[in-house]
């Protein structure tokens, strides 16, 4: 990516509040965003990763709406409202199966990958409104088209989230505020690998073999991928997209 410096690019003048930017996808987004001259605020549930230069952090734990409401006033405090949100915190760690996922871990999953978004969009979508004006990204992942036991805790939260995501995309269209989703396949990620190695393990001691590694486009994806999706999304070139699930992931899954 190219840096356009202060106050030029496609988004100059624009706010952006970016979940779980300090590595991964979440970093990649964050440096988009700030490449094309917006103003970007990002925060995570931990200082551990590194926030792109340029960008403000702030820790915070979105999984509780106490969380959401402190990121919610944090962004008022330092952007002075949000023009962009994008909700990339999620994650789950994988398990034998199923019936093998405890309770809390299925509420965390809830709270990390669907509740947050929702929480903080009821938090930040009425300043868009008001203003006739603004765009949300939620990101998914393109595992919910192929859900199996040892996610089925994630996979089930962010097949919510994308009904969530359609569902307030038609809600908010008459005020002119945009919602999609990207959903990303199998993208090289720290987050990502520890989790696959992990599935790996497991599926070597259940005697199981995990699914294909490869994708048609011989690789796989990277961040920068993911966050150009976003922006895209983002930017006035989507001006007339809402409510849409931008599937991204080499084709890797059929349906996508």
């Amino acid at each position: 990516m190219t840096t356009n410096g202060p106050g030029t690019g496609e988004l100059a003048g624009k706010r952006a509040l970016v979940t779980g930017g300090s590595r991964g996808i979440g970093a990649a987004v964050v440096r988009g965003l700030l490449d094309a001259g917006a103003e970007v605020l990002t925060t995570a549930r931990s200082a551990t990763g590194t926030v792109p230069a340029g960008a403000a952090f702030v820790q915070a734990d979105v999984r509780t709406r106490a969380g959401a409401e402190a990121l919610a006033a944090a962004a008022q405090e330092t952007l002075g409202g949000v023009d962009i949100l994008v909700h990339n915190a999620g994650g789950a760690r994988p398990f034998e199966g199923a019936s093998a996922i405890p309770d809390e871990e299925w509420q965390d999953a809830l709270d990390l990958n669907y509740l947050a978004s929702v929480r903080l969009d009821s938090l930040l979508t009425p300043g868009m409104r008001e203003r006739r004006s603004g765009v949300v990204v939620h990101v998914s992942s393109a595992a919910v088209l192929t859900p199996m036991g040892p996610f089925l805790h994630y996979t089930a939260a962010k097949a919510a989230l994308e009904n969530y995501s359609r569902g307030l995309a038609m809600e908010l269209a008459p005020s002119g505020v945009r919602v999609n989703t990207v959903s990303p396949g199998r993208t090289a990620t720290p987050g990502g690998e520890a989790t696959r190695e992990e599935w790996a393990r497991l599926a070597a001691g259940s005697g199981e073999v995990n699914a294909d590694d490869t994708t048609p486009l011989g690789r796989d994806g990277l961040p920068d991928d993911i966050a150009q999706a976003v922006l895209f999304l983002a930017s006035g070139r989507a001006g007339w997209l809402t409510g849409r699930n931008l599937i991204v992931d080499g084709g890797e899954f059929p349906m996508g």
